[in-house]
Protein backbone atom coordinates (compact mmCIF):
# COMPACT_ATOMS: atom_id res chain seq x y z
CA UNK A 1 0.00 0.00 0.00
CA UNK A 2 1.71 3.51 -0.67
CA UNK A 3 0.31 6.64 0.46
CA UNK A 4 -0.14 9.36 -1.57
CA UNK A 5 0.60 11.70 1.28
CA UNK A 6 2.14 10.65 4.73
CA UNK A 7 1.65 12.82 7.81
CA UNK A 8 1.16 14.48 11.16
CA UNK A 9 -1.19 16.91 12.77
CA UNK A 10 -1.29 18.08 16.11
CA UNK A 11 -4.31 17.13 17.48
CA UNK A 12 -5.65 17.59 21.22
CA UNK A 13 -1.72 17.38 22.65
CA UNK A 14 -0.60 14.65 20.43
CA UNK A 15 0.84 14.23 16.81
CA UNK A 16 -2.04 12.26 14.43
CA UNK A 17 -0.87 10.16 11.93
CA UNK A 18 -2.35 10.02 9.10
CA UNK A 19 -2.46 9.15 5.10
CA UNK A 20 -4.17 10.85 2.18
CA UNK A 21 -5.00 8.55 -1.18
CA UNK A 22 -6.21 9.32 -4.16
CA UNK A 23 -7.87 12.42 -5.83
CA UNK A 24 -8.46 15.38 -4.05
CA UNK A 25 -11.65 16.08 -5.03
CA UNK A 26 -15.28 15.73 -3.30
CA UNK A 27 -16.73 14.77 0.27
CA UNK A 28 -13.28 12.63 1.33
CA UNK A 29 -13.84 9.59 3.43
CA UNK A 30 -11.86 8.58 6.92
CA UNK A 31 -10.90 5.47 7.68
CA UNK A 32 -10.97 4.48 11.44
CA UNK A 33 -9.15 1.59 12.00
CA UNK A 34 -9.73 -1.36 14.60
CA UNK A 35 -8.09 -1.73 18.34
CA UNK A 36 -4.37 -2.55 18.63
CA UNK A 37 -4.29 -2.47 14.64
CA UNK A 38 -3.22 -0.42 11.88
CA UNK A 39 -4.35 1.60 8.95
CA UNK A 40 -2.43 -1.25 6.75
CA UNK A 41 -3.60 -4.22 9.15
CA UNK A 42 -7.65 -3.16 9.10
CA UNK A 43 -7.84 -1.94 5.31
CA UNK A 44 -4.50 -2.75 3.41
CA UNK A 45 -6.75 -4.61 0.73
CA UNK A 46 -9.60 -2.07 0.74
CA UNK A 47 -7.71 0.82 0.60
CA UNK A 48 -6.80 1.23 -2.70
CA UNK A 49 -9.80 0.18 -4.52
CA UNK A 50 -11.35 3.11 -2.17
CA UNK A 51 -9.29 5.73 -3.10
CA UNK A 52 -9.07 5.06 -6.76
CA UNK A 53 -12.51 7.84 -7.35
CA UNK A 54 -12.31 10.20 -3.99
CA UNK A 55 -10.03 11.87 -1.51
CA UNK A 56 -9.26 8.78 1.38
CA UNK A 57 -7.51 9.74 4.41
CA UNK A 58 -6.68 7.09 6.93
CA UNK A 59 -5.74 7.82 10.46
CA UNK A 60 -4.24 5.84 13.13
CA UNK A 61 -5.68 6.81 16.63
CA UNK A 62 -4.11 7.99 20.16
CA UNK A 63 -1.48 4.99 20.75
CA UNK A 64 -2.16 3.26 17.66
CA UNK A 65 0.14 2.26 14.81
CA UNK A 66 2.68 5.45 13.97
CA UNK A 67 0.83 7.46 16.66
CA UNK A 68 2.64 7.99 20.06
CA UNK A 69 0.47 7.35 23.20
CA UNK A 70 -0.10 9.80 25.37
CA UNK A 71 -1.06 10.86 29.44
CA UNK A 72 -4.73 10.24 28.80
CA UNK A 73 -7.41 7.43 29.17
CA UNK A 74 -8.29 6.05 26.25
CA UNK A 75 -11.80 6.61 25.52
CA UNK A 76 -14.42 6.33 22.85
CA UNK A 77 -15.35 10.10 23.00
CA UNK A 78 -12.11 11.23 23.45
CA UNK A 79 -11.25 9.48 20.16
CA UNK A 80 -14.04 11.05 18.53
CA UNK A 81 -12.89 14.48 19.41
CA UNK A 82 -9.42 13.52 18.02
CA UNK A 83 -10.86 12.42 14.86
CA UNK A 84 -12.90 16.01 14.64
CA UNK A 85 -9.93 18.15 15.71
CA UNK A 86 -8.11 16.01 12.69
CA UNK A 87 -10.97 17.42 10.41
CA UNK A 88 -10.17 21.08 11.56
CA UNK A 89 -6.77 21.01 11.12
CA UNK A 90 -7.23 19.82 7.50
CA UNK A 91 -10.14 22.29 6.84
CA UNK A 92 -12.64 19.44 6.20
CA UNK A 93 -16.09 20.44 7.35
CA UNK A 94 -17.47 17.25 6.49
CA UNK A 95 -16.46 13.98 5.78
CA UNK A 96 -18.14 10.33 5.34
CA UNK A 97 -16.82 7.73 8.16
CA UNK A 98 -15.76 3.92 7.73
CA UNK A 99 -14.66 2.62 10.92
CA UNK A 100 -14.22 -1.10 11.84
CA UNK A 101 -14.82 -2.17 15.60
CA UNK A 102 -12.87 0.05 18.16
CA UNK A 103 -13.09 2.38 14.63
CA UNK A 104 -16.58 1.90 14.10
CA UNK A 105 -17.50 2.99 17.74
CA UNK A 106 -15.04 5.94 17.38
CA UNK A 107 -17.30 6.78 14.06
CA UNK A 108 -20.44 6.34 15.30
CA UNK A 109 -20.05 8.43 18.31
CA UNK A 110 -18.60 11.16 16.18
CA UNK A 111 -21.63 11.06 14.10
CA UNK A 112 -23.97 10.98 17.07
CA UNK A 113 -21.89 14.52 19.09
CA UNK A 114 -21.10 16.16 15.60
CA UNK A 115 -23.77 15.33 12.80
CA UNK A 116 -22.82 18.45 10.68
CA UNK A 117 -19.58 16.80 10.20
CA UNK A 118 -20.41 14.12 9.27
CA UNK A 119 -22.09 12.75 5.51
CA UNK A 120 -22.29 8.79 5.24
CA UNK A 121 -21.79 6.38 7.97
CA UNK A 122 -20.28 2.95 7.44
CA UNK A 123 -19.60 0.98 10.95
CA UNK A 124 -18.18 -2.68 10.91
CA UNK A 125 -18.13 -4.90 13.71
CA UNK A 126 -19.10 -3.09 16.74
CA UNK A 127 -22.53 -2.69 18.86
CA UNK A 128 -24.25 0.06 19.91
CA UNK A 129 -24.38 -1.57 23.55
CA UNK A 130 -21.95 -3.74 25.73
CA UNK A 131 -24.58 -6.38 25.79
CA UNK A 132 -24.78 -6.72 21.88
CA UNK A 133 -21.48 -9.15 22.05
CA UNK A 134 -21.67 -12.14 22.63
CA UNK A 135 -20.97 -13.97 26.32
CA UNK A 136 -17.45 -15.27 24.97
CA UNK A 137 -16.22 -11.90 24.02
CA UNK A 138 -16.86 -10.12 27.05
CA UNK A 139 -16.02 -12.98 29.78
CA UNK A 140 -12.78 -14.39 30.07
CA UNK A 141 -13.58 -17.69 31.79
CA UNK A 142 -15.12 -18.12 28.29
CA UNK A 143 -11.79 -17.22 26.04
CA UNK A 144 -10.08 -20.56 25.77
CA UNK A 145 -13.60 -22.29 23.91
CA UNK A 146 -13.97 -19.26 21.55
CA UNK A 147 -14.03 -19.54 17.99
CA UNK A 148 -14.74 -15.74 17.56
CA UNK A 149 -12.10 -14.18 19.20
CA UNK A 150 -8.46 -13.51 17.52
CA UNK A 151 -6.39 -16.46 16.64
CA UNK A 152 -2.98 -16.62 18.00
CA UNK A 153 -1.30 -16.25 14.93
CA UNK A 154 -3.98 -12.80 14.51
CA UNK A 155 -2.41 -11.80 17.99
CA UNK A 156 0.73 -12.11 16.83
CA UNK A 157 0.42 -10.29 13.33
CA UNK A 158 -0.86 -7.70 15.74
CA UNK A 159 2.10 -7.30 18.18
CA UNK A 160 4.57 -7.13 14.46
CA UNK A 161 2.31 -4.46 13.32
CA UNK A 162 2.72 -2.58 16.31
CA UNK A 163 6.44 -3.39 16.53
CA UNK A 164 7.16 -2.86 12.84
CA UNK A 165 5.84 1.27 12.91
CA UNK A 166 5.49 2.22 16.83
CA UNK A 167 7.34 5.23 18.35
CA UNK A 168 7.68 2.87 20.88
CA UNK A 169 7.22 -0.53 20.77
CA UNK A 170 7.86 -1.02 24.81
CA UNK A 171 4.64 0.29 25.43
CA UNK A 172 2.72 -2.57 24.11
CA UNK A 173 1.13 -4.18 27.05
CA UNK A 174 0.01 -1.03 28.62
CA UNK A 175 -1.15 0.11 25.54
CA UNK A 176 -3.22 -3.36 25.03
CA UNK A 177 -4.85 -2.56 28.30
CA UNK A 178 -5.66 1.20 27.47
CA UNK A 179 -7.47 -0.39 24.34
CA UNK A 180 -9.26 -3.08 26.83
CA UNK A 181 -10.71 -0.50 28.58
CA UNK A 182 -11.69 1.74 25.88
CA UNK A 183 -13.58 -0.95 23.96
CA UNK A 184 -15.67 -1.43 27.12
CA UNK A 185 -17.44 1.80 26.63
CA UNK A 186 -21.21 1.39 27.57
CA UNK A 187 -22.61 2.48 24.50
CA UNK A 188 -25.37 4.00 23.59
CA UNK A 189 -29.44 4.51 23.72
CA UNK A 190 -31.78 3.23 21.28
CA UNK A 191 -33.05 6.81 21.34
CA UNK A 192 -29.38 8.04 20.21
CA UNK A 193 -29.46 5.60 17.44
CA UNK A 194 -33.02 6.52 16.29
CA UNK A 195 -31.62 9.84 16.20
CA UNK A 196 -29.50 9.54 13.66
CA UNK A 197 -29.89 11.40 10.49
CA UNK A 198 -27.13 10.41 8.32
CA UNK A 199 -27.25 7.49 5.56
CA UNK A 200 -25.72 4.30 7.89
CA UNK A 201 -24.16 1.01 6.22
CA UNK A 202 -24.16 -1.46 8.76
CA UNK A 203 -21.59 -4.70 8.04
CA UNK A 204 -21.06 -7.79 9.97
CA UNK A 205 -19.16 -11.36 9.99
CA UNK A 206 -21.86 -14.10 10.52
CA UNK A 207 -19.36 -15.40 12.91
CA UNK A 208 -18.32 -11.71 14.50
CA UNK A 209 -17.90 -10.66 17.74
CA UNK A 210 -21.38 -8.85 18.02
CA UNK A 211 -24.89 -11.09 17.79
CA UNK A 212 -26.78 -11.08 14.48
CA UNK A 213 -29.99 -10.83 16.78
CA UNK A 214 -27.96 -6.89 17.59
CA UNK A 215 -27.07 -6.20 14.31
CA UNK A 216 -30.66 -6.74 13.21
CA UNK A 217 -31.36 -4.76 16.11
CA UNK A 218 -29.23 -1.47 15.31
CA UNK A 219 -30.57 -2.01 11.58
CA UNK A 220 -33.98 -1.27 12.99
CA UNK A 221 -33.68 1.55 15.18
CA UNK A 222 -31.21 3.66 12.78
CA UNK A 223 -33.78 5.33 10.17
CA UNK A 224 -31.87 5.24 6.75
CA UNK A 225 -29.30 2.47 7.46
CA UNK A 226 -28.58 -0.63 5.78
CA UNK A 227 -27.37 -3.99 6.84
CA UNK A 228 -24.65 -6.43 5.62
CA UNK A 229 -23.94 -9.50 6.93
CA UNK A 230 -20.84 -11.46 5.20
CA UNK A 231 -20.91 -15.51 5.09
CA UNK A 232 -18.40 -17.24 6.60
CA UNK A 233 -16.40 -14.23 8.41
CA UNK A 234 -14.96 -13.69 11.73
CA UNK A 235 -14.63 -10.60 13.33
CA UNK A 236 -11.06 -10.25 12.01
CA UNK A 237 -12.06 -10.79 8.91
CA UNK A 238 -14.51 -7.94 7.69
CA UNK A 239 -12.30 -5.49 6.31
CA UNK A 240 -10.68 -8.07 4.61
CA UNK A 241 -13.37 -9.40 2.38
CA UNK A 242 -13.12 -7.47 -1.15
CA UNK A 243 -16.71 -8.63 -1.73
CA UNK A 244 -17.44 -5.50 1.10
CA UNK A 245 -16.19 -3.47 -1.72
CA UNK A 246 -18.89 -3.09 -3.76
CA UNK A 247 -21.23 -2.47 -1.46
CA UNK A 248 -19.63 0.20 0.07
CA UNK A 249 -19.03 1.54 -3.18
CA UNK A 250 -22.56 1.63 -3.99
CA UNK A 251 -23.12 2.90 -0.44
CA UNK A 252 -20.65 5.72 -0.53
CA UNK A 253 -21.54 7.08 -3.77
CA UNK A 254 -25.54 7.54 -2.82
Amino acid sequence: MTAHQVAYAQVNGMEMYYETHGADSGRPLVLLHGGVLTIESSFGELLPALAAGRRVIAVELQGHGHTADIDREMTVPALAGDVVALLDALSIGQADLFGFSLGGMTALETTLRHPERVGRLAVAGAAYRADGYYDEIRDPALHATSTRLPTRADFQQMVDAYNAVAPDPGHFQDFMAKCTVAAGFAGWSPDDLKGLAVPVLLVFGDTDFVRLEHAAEMHRLIPDSRLAVLPDCTHMEVTHRTELLPMLEGFLNG
